[in-house]
């Protein structure tokens, strides 16, 4: 269950903060952080999260049990202005826009690494 969002208007570094408030979590603790936070991107983040659970119902998995597995956010197109500077000069203005991708996964595969415990006797050996 995957969803993606394209030429987002606004910076990969800004979107980045709110990608990781809602990693790892499940989709109604999601949607709760979501709809509490005042950053710019949480209104797209919510409408991509509601895609994505679209999308798992499509297949036949419950939304409930849901949980947002990986969010990535990369760079994508950039838009150049001009502005003037002082002196005569003109300078550009880069405008870059974000590629937003979620994929959801079923909360009992949390794919977490499992830790191997060490005995400290073996290792001395």
């Amino acid at each position: 269950m995957r969803a993606l969002l394209t030429n987002y208007h606004q910076s990969p570094r800004k979107v980045r903060l709110v990608a990781d408030l809602i990693r790892g979590k499940t989709v109604p603790q999601a949607r709760v952080a979501l709809s509490f936070l005042m950053q710019k991107s949480s209104g797209a983040f919510s409408k991509l999260l509601e895609s994505a659970v679209a999308n798992s119902r499509n297949s036949g998995i419950s939304p409930e049990g849901l949980m947002v597995k990986h969010v990535s956010v990369d760079k994508g197109a950039v838009a150049r202005r001009a502005r003037p500077f002082g002196r005569g000069r003109s300078g550009t203005l880069r405008k870059t826009y974000s590629i937003i991708k979620i994929e959801l996964a079923p909360a009992s595969a949390k794919g977490a690494k499992k830790r191997k415990i060490r005995n400290s006797k073996s290792e001395k050996i």
